[in-house]
């Protein structure tokens, strides 16, 4: 009996698929980290000049080169199209996986594909953009065979399938200020480029935002969010990231009595955010400080009672841009150095000492 070649050729069931150029300092970091965890490593060179491409075939991925169009999505199909897996777990180089990797076992994701996108939580480390620490956004990266992407900036993957929260944890550091200053500006022209044929894109406007907050640009990120609010839908997915970013950019921009106005608009639709309370105690501290003759009896104690409902509330990683601590340890130092400030010794210790406890 012939056996015909390639009757026995196993599946793939999971394919780690990666965009790269000039990565030489992290790619390593990312494909160590999902090994052991996929069938196959996929990663398209978009024209690096360091050592990307020697460094990832010795951890053991398949290369492949792409000449680069300035669009990010042609670049994810084009990985994608190398990729013969029933399911593709999309990382960048500048990210790791933490914690979790368990769900992608074929308990999760089957051999024989499936009907959902995975959404998985990128835990981005932050500077300079005046909400340091550790940001959580959710975001579909477990993709089944099929399933590709639209949009030439902060890409989206092109399906209506439903999506499905993973307990992956993704680290990411490409937003710290070393990383953003490498990259430069390529991602502000491809977006102002995209903005010049949809001017009405909320998503665009906020992404644009977070680019210039990040690089501590306070009037055009402030500009940028403010545009967002007006053209986006109370229901987006990421209208909690958007608002409590644009609060933070017009105090930043100084315009404190905007970041009120907006605090008080939105404070109905946000009850249980640890990151909203923050940055209302921040926005009431600055406004103490500028109106000395309504402090003591107006906006100390809704600073005070703002970062107490943060610890009431507690940590909700599961808002979009969330910020580990602002419902723990971040709050409690804040209420520590509050009470400290107006002489009451015995509440700060006890914040103090609350704020080592969950740090």
């Amino acid at each position: 009996m012939t056996v015909p070649e390639g009757s026995f050729r196993q599946v793939t069931r999971l394919a780690l698929v990666m965009i790269a150029r000039d990565e030489a300092g992290a790619i390593a970091r990312a494909l160590e980290s999902a090994r052991p965890y996929v069938d196959r490593m996929i990663v398209l060179d978009t024209g690096s000049v360091d050592d990307t491409r020697a460094i990832a075939k010795a951890c053991g991925a398949q290369v492949h080169e792409f000449a680069w169009c300035d669009d990010f999505a042609a670049a994810r199909n084009a990985a994608l199209a190398h990729s013969d897996a029933r399911w593709n777990l999309v990382l960048d180089a500048d990210e790791w996986i933490e914690g979790g990797a368990e769900v992608l076992g074929p308990d999760t994701l089957p051999a024989d594909g499936g009907g959902f996108l995975g959404e998985v939580q990128i835990a981005s480390r932050m500077d300079g953009t005046g909400a340091e620490g550790v940001s959580g956004a959710w975001i579909a990266r477990v993709l089944p065979a099929g399933v590709g992407y639209v949009g030439r900036i902060h890409e989206q993957p092109a399906s209506d399938l439903p999506t499905v929260r993973l307990p992956l944890a993704i680290g990411h550091d490409g937003y710290t200020a070393a990383n953003l200053a490498r990259k430069g500006a390529r991602n502000e022209t491809l977006l102002m480029r995209e903005l010049e044929g949809a001017p009405e894109d909320a998503y665009l406007w906020f992404q644009i935002a977070k680019e210039h907050q990040a690089r501590g640009r306070s009037p055009q990120a402030a500009l940028c969010f403010v545009e967002a609010l007006r053209l986006a839908p109370a229901d987006v997915r990421y209208r909690h990231a958007l608002v409590v970013r644009a609060m933070i950019a017009l105090k930043a921009d100084g315009r404190l009595a905007d970041a009120l106005a907006l605090a008080d608009a939105e404070v109905a639709h946000w009850p249980d955010s640890p990151d909203f309370y923050f940055v209302v105690g921040d926005l009431a501290l600055e406004a103490a400080s500028q109106e000395p003759d309504r402090a003591m009896y107006h906006f100390l104690p809704v600073a005070e009672s703002a970062w107490k409902r943060c610890l009431e509330i507690g940590e909700r990683p599961d808002l979009d841009g969330s910020i580990a601590g602002r419902g723990s340890h971040l709050a409690a130092h804040n209420l520590s150095v509050f009470y400290g400030t107006l002489g009451l010794t015995a509440e700060a210790a006890e914040y103090g000492a609350l704020a080592a406890k969950s740090g």
